[in-house]
């Protein structure tokens, strides 16, 4: 374990592969840091999970990266960063980073009528809107929840004809409102840019959240003082489900086949208790409002 803070790991999170797109960034734009990645593979996909599920395993995750030793938390997931960010931000004594803002710091610069694909839960949560017209309210935003496309990229149907179909069903509806810009509000989406990319006119713009989020870690990295300044350590590989069924699923998007290990997460009761300095505080679980109108 490194004594050295700064030479500690950073924690990514994810329901499966999706976030290895984030991971491909670390590895573009940080790649003396070191990294745990973890697969919550027992229990993806996240997308049709209530709130209090989301936030039930988000914390059971976070506690045991903190048991880790890890100096900072990336949520690799647009649904954990949609229903449980700010919750667990003011729970753990960790710098914890969600994808949400800075893709929607990114898509204020690009666009004016935005369209976003994302999870059921995270289109219900209507995240992406708030934090978009936070920035600047003149900018129209449609999501839409796609609720087949993170079991059919798990299991390598990338290009399968029904994926196809289904990628024209859910822009169709963006595509009427003449959207200028389309955001990946799900970390498992930019693995579908081929089949978006043949869909879309080029007008418009495909925007991945994961570069941006990398950023923003550099940044807070840098302002923490806990950029690490020595090399690497190999990424670590960890999975909530069956380690062989990862490793053959993330071998298309790493290039080689990893060393994956299965790891058993703490159970936590629902309404936890949690201490931070000399302070406590309970939380209860949470809830979200169904929207109206095109949010599915």
């Amino acid at each position: 374990m490194a004594t050295d803070k700064r030479q500690q790991r950073i924690a990514v999170f994810d329901s499966g592969v999706g976030g290895l797109t984030v991971l491909s960034e670390i590895y573009r734009q940080l790649p003396q840091e070191s990294v745990v990645y973890f697969a919550d593979t027992a229990r993806l996909p996240y997308g049709m999970r209530s709130p209090q599920e989301i936030l039930q395993f988000v914390r059971e995750i976070i506690t045991w990266a903190a048991d880790q030793s890890v100096k900072m938390v990336v949520m690799a997931c647009n649904t954990s960063s949609a229903l449980a960010l700010e919750t667990v931000q003011s729970e753990f004594d960790l710098p914890i980073l969600g994808i949400i803002l800075p893709g929607a710091k990114a898509a204020v610069q690009i666009g004016t009528r935005v369209g976003v694909i994302a999870t059921p839960a995270t289109a219900a949560s209507n995240v992406y809107r708030q934090a978009i017209q936070e920035i600047n309210p003149d900018i129209q935003v449609w999501q839409i929840g796609c609720p087949e496309f993170v079991p059919l990229i798990e299991q390598n149907q990338i290009h399968h004809p029904q994926t196809y179909a289904l990628a024209r069903e859910y822009i169709s509806p963006l595509l009427q409102q003449g959207i200028d810009t389309l955001i990946y509000g799900c970390t498992h989406y930019p693995h579908l840019a081929p089949i978006l990319r043949s869909l879309l006119p080029n007008s418009v713009q495909l925007l991945d959240p994961a570069a941006y989020l990398v950023q923003a870690m550099a940044q807070e990295l840098e302002l923490l003082g806990l950029a690490n300044l020595h090399s690497p350590q190999p990424t670590r590989f960890c999975v909530s489900g069956t380690p062989e069924q990862f490793a053959e699923s993330s071998k298309r998007w790493l290039g080689y086949t990893p060393i994956v290990e299965a790891v058993d997460l703490p159970i936590l009761p629902e309404t936890v208790t949690f201490y931070r300095s000399d302070t406590s505080q309970t939380i209860e679980p949470f809830h979200i409002q169904p929207l109206e109108g095109l949010e599915y």
